[in-house]
C-alpha cells in the first residue's frame, strides 16, 4: 500500500491507496516543527480508529510532496522508521514525465506540476488550473501534441482568500478575525458581512478577470479546473470555472508513483 504526504503551507493530506483506490485521507495543520515521532502516534491513533486492523507497516511505499522545506526532514524520517521504506520525495531525483516550459523550470513548485501531471490523467486538451489555499495558484498546462503529452506552461500567483481575511485582520485594528463564507448578498450592512462580502465577492471578481485575461493571451480553448482546499467555496458562484476536482493532487502523485515504477 501507499502513503501519499501531500503538504501544503496550511494543511497537510495523507492519504492511502490500496493498489486499486484510495481508501483512507486524513488532513492535520502543517507544522514545520512538528517530529517524525508525532506523526506516527497521530497516524497509529487514526489507523486504529478505522478498526480494520491495518497499520503503518502494511504501508511499503511512500511519496512526499511539500511545499515547506524544512518539514521535509521529518517527513522522510516518518517513512524511514515507522514504514521502513525510503519514500519518493518531488523535486528529489524523481522522474516527473512532465516537460516543464519556463526559462527556470526549478522554480516551478511541486504542488503545480503534481496538479498538472494529475490534471493531465483526466482532461483533454489545454487547461487552466485554479488551486485556492494559502496563495491561489493559477496555472497553464497545455494538452498532448506533437511535442509530446502535455506541458507545464507557466502561470501567476496571487494571495489566497484566507490569507487576505488575516491580513485584514491583523492590519486594522478595528477589524476583527471572521470566517470565510458566501454572503447572499453584495453589499454588506455591518462590519462582518461587509468583510466577507469584500473578500468573497473580491476573489471571484480576481478569478474571473484572470481567467478572461489569460484565455485572451493564451488565445485557444481552455478547460478551468478549480481545486484546493477552499475551492468548494466559489462552487455555483461563477461560471469561469468548468470542473471542481479536490483529487488533483493525490491522483498526481499516484501517476508519479506509477511512472517511476513502484506500483
Amino acid at each position: 500500500m501507499l502513503l501519499a504526504i501531500e503538504q501544503g503551507n496550511t494543511n497537510t493530506l495523507f492519504a492511502v491507496h490500496d493498489g486499486a483506490d484510495w481508501i483512507f485521507q486524513w488532513r492535520t495543520a502543517t507544522d514545520p516543527m512538528r517530529t517524525a515521532d508525532e506523526y506516527a502516534v497521530w497516524l497509529h491513533q487514526l489507523f486504529e480508529m478505522r478498526g480494520q486492523g491495518m497499520t503503518m507497516a502494511d504501508m511499503d511505499g511512500c511519496i512526499i510532496s511539500s511545499v515547506v522545506p524544512q518539514s521535509i526532514f521529518n517527513l522522510r524520517n516518518l517513512a524511514r522508521r515507522y514504514l521502513s521504506v525510503e519514500p519518493l520525495v518531488i523535486g528529489e531525483n524523481v522522474e516527473l514525465g512532465i516537460e516543464v516550459r519556463i526559462p527556470k523550470p526549478s522554480e516551478a513548485g511541486a504542488d503545480r506540476l503534481v496538479n498538472a501531471i494529475g490534471a493531465l490523467q483526466v482532461y483533454e486538451g489545454d487547461l487552466l488550473l485554479i488551486d485556492s489555499g494559502t496563495a491561489t495558484t493559477f496555472d497553464v498546462v497545455s494538452g498532448a501534441d506533437e511535442r509530446g503529452p502535455g506541458a507545464f506552461e507557466g502561470g501567476l500567483i496571487a494571495p489566497g482568500i484566507n490569507l487576505s481575511l488575516q491580513a485584514l485582520h491583523e492590519a486594522a485594528a478595528k477589524l476583527p478575525r471572521i470566517a470565510i463564507q458566501r454572503p447572499p448578498v453584495v453589499i454588506g450592512r455591518d462590519t462582518v458581512t461587509s468583510m466577507q462580502s469584500g473578500v468573497f465577492w473580491g476573489y471571484i471578481a480576481l478569478i474571473e478577470g484572470l481567467v478572461d485575461r489569460i484565455k485572451t493571451e493564451w488565445g485557444k480553448p481552455m478547460t478551468v479546473v478549480g481545486t484546493g482546499g477552499v475551492a468548494s467555496l466559489f462552487e455555483g458562484a461563477t461560471n469561469s470555472i468548468d470542473r471542481f476536482d479536490p483529487d488533483l493532487t493525490i491522483r498526481g502523485l499516484l501517476e508519479i508513483w506509477r511512472r517511476n515504477s513502484h506500483l
